[in-house]
């Protein structure tokens, strides 16, 4: 038995483990994510994410070739900002943006270990690899009442600017992007989301696989707190979208779903931050959407060009960013 199980005997106060199942490895051969069954104590099963650090030189290919130092340093602070979400932040969350609970961590050396709530034992057994109607609606409620209720939070001991793509953090792959207006553009629509009145806690990569579900597929629950930090709300729900939508939905459809997570925003803004003027923060994050969308496609076009999340859909969004911009700055601009 080694220390890391000896350690979940005593957190969790099980007499045995009974099985080990490995969900998945963590991307770049940085450890994996376990199941851990237990005989006895507090639980029935533990997830443990467990981390080993690696050396820059003994580290995994990267499949698209980004390994450069850069990127592993992203990698290697993105779990010590997970450590702090899970020690400072998840006790905070309710059932209306559900996350797993922190049992225990560990930190020794180069590697490191959360002891985290199994999601599947309480309620949300269900992880899709293609989304439903309920799904989709789920995880924007989701992503609506944690916005809400990290409105204006500092971020520590997180990122200063949240999701795996934010601008400063990839200078490599805006060096590469071929598409000239998008580079041109993309300091100012860094600039509009960084700046927006209203920031909350972004999820940071709110994609489809980042989210469990109940039975129905009608309530939702987040893991994976890597790249959680301050942003405008609209970065969570662009990447969620374009985790979940096969870009061949008609407008109204798309339409429906943002509107769904407005309604809920408000809601929950009504709960979380009644001093706050909830009409006021939909139509400020309602203007940055398509920025929001923008932003992601300046990353997703540098990284890979060939993507199918590059599309028609997206292009236009990101056009009519673009068009937006002067009009958006100078409204920033008449705020200073």
């Amino acid at each position: 038995m080694n220390k890391f199980e000896q350690r979940i005997l005593q957190v969790t106060g099980a007499n045995t483990i009974s099985n080990i199942e490995t969900l998945q490895t963590l991307w770049g051969g940085y450890g994996a994510l376990l199941r851990v069954s237990l005989v006895g104590g507090l639980y029935r099963s533990v997830i443990t994410k467990q981390i080993d650090l690696p050396d820059f030189s003994e580290k995994e290919a990267h499949p698209r070739g980004w390994d450069t130092q850069l990127s592993h340093a992203r990698k290697l602070k993105s779990y010590q900002v997970e450590l702090a979400w899970y020690e400072q932040y998840a006790s905070l969350c309710d059932e209306n943006h559900k996350v797993p609970q922190c049992i225990d961590s560990a930190r020794e050396g180069q590697s490191m270990m959360f002891i985290l709530e199994d999601l599947a034992a309480v309620g949300y057994p269900n992880a899709l690899s293609s989304p439903t109607e309920a799904a989709i609606y789920a995880g924007l409620s989701w992503l609506a009442s944690f916005h809400a209720h990290f409105m204006n939070v500092a971020p520590k001991g997180l990122w200063d600017e949240g999701t795996y793509w934010h601008l400063n953090t990839r200078p490599d792959e805006l060096a590469v992007l071929q598409d000239q207006t998008l580079k041109q553009a993309a300091n100012d629509i860094d600039l509009l989301l960084s700046n927006s009145k209203y920031q909350t806690l972004v999820h940071g990569d709110a994609k489809l696989a980042n989210f469990c579900f109940s039975n129905s597929h009608q309530i939702a629950a987040a893991v994976d707190f890597q790249y959680v930090g301050r942003g405008c709300g609209m970065k969570d729900v662009a990447l969620f979208l374009s985790s979940v939508l096969t870009f061949e939905e008609t407008p109204k459809q798309v339409e429906t779903y943002l509107q769904h997570y407005f309604r809920e925003l408000t809601s929950s803004l009504e709960q979380f931050q009644p001093s706050l003027d909830a009409e006021d923060v939909v139509a400020t994050w309602m203007k940055l959407y398509p920025v929001a969308w923008a932003d992601f496609q300046r990353f997703v076009k540098g990284w890979s060009p060939d993507h199918w999340k590059i599309n028609p859909f997206t292009e236009s969004l990101t056009e009519q960013a673009i068009s937006l911009l002067p009009a958006l700055k100078r409204e920033l601009l008449s705020r200073r």
